[in-house]
């Protein structure tokens, strides 16, 4: 197996949480501006609720090769004016070239060096760009789901605060789905499943994240199963620390 191999077998299931996906990519919107370069994108479903629209690059950075063929082949149907460009590899391969947004969505978790990643990341983007995590939140929710699909860890505000790479003011950090961290806490505690079934994915995303919308806002998105952080590149090396729900 390569190296590089993705492991999981969740992004086909995942693709259909539609609620999910429209819910989460609101929290960035507003930050997706210029050349973007999407790391890990896997099979390009979030790449197709991302894209704001426009002519700009936006680059498909994927290392396994198997999922870049597929990925390719989705994003040719998509209603986009836009040309994607498709590299399998990793950063090194884009080695000075430089973007206004680049996007890990959940994708942290996969790198075993995250910290070293972000610092190379930060240095691909150019002054006023954002660099964007999404990623599953609080490592007492680690379940047999996680180690399936290839997770190293899961976080929280210190952790991400902890790996801010130099140069870039955290901007924005919030915990999503406030509800859903209860189904989580549930498997990681009782069910043990390494795998949700159709039925359970279909209950949360239409049942569970409505909820979650109301809610998370009402607790200032102090609670959730999964976190969101915003990094804006400055000329300055201190980072000053997000208010809460910011």
């Amino acid at each position: 197996m390569n190296e590089y191999d993705y492991i999981g077998s969740e992004l086909d299931l995942f693709a259909n949480a539609c609620a999910w996906k429209s819910y989460w990519s609101r929290q960035i919107r507003e930050f997706l501006t210029g050349d973007i370069l999407e790391v890990g994108a896997g099979i390009g479903s979030n790449t197709r609720i991302l894209d704001p629209g426009g002519t700009a690059r936006w680059v498909c950075l994927e290392p396994d090769p198997k999922l870049i063929d597929k990925l390719a082949q989705n994003l040719e149907k998509a209603l986009s004016r836009r040309q994607y460009e498709f590299v399998c590899g990793t950063l090194l391969l884009l080695a000075g070239q430089q973007f206004d947004t680049i996007l890990y969505i959940d994708v942290l978790e996969h790198i075993k060096d995250d910290r070293e990643e972000l610092h190379q990341a930060a240095s691909y983007l150019r002054p006023g760009g954002h660099l964007i995590v999404l990623t599953p939140a609080h490592q007492f929710l680690f379940s047999p789901f996680d180690a399936a699909i290839g997770h190293f860890r899961r976080y929280n505000r210190a952790m991400l605060r902890a790996v801010s790479p130099a140069g870039l003011r955290l901007k924005r950090i919030r915990y999503l789905d406030c509800a859903g961290l209860f189904l989580s806490a549930a498997n990681a505690l009782f069910l043990r499943q390494s795998m949700p079934t159709k039925a359970q994915l279909h209950f949360w995303d239409h049942w569970i994240i409505p909820i979650s919308r109301i809610f998370d806002k009402l607790f200032l998105y102090s609670v959730g199963k999964t976190i969101i952080v915003v990094w804006c590149r400055t000329t300055r090396e201190a980072r000053p620390i997000a208010r809460v729900g910011t």
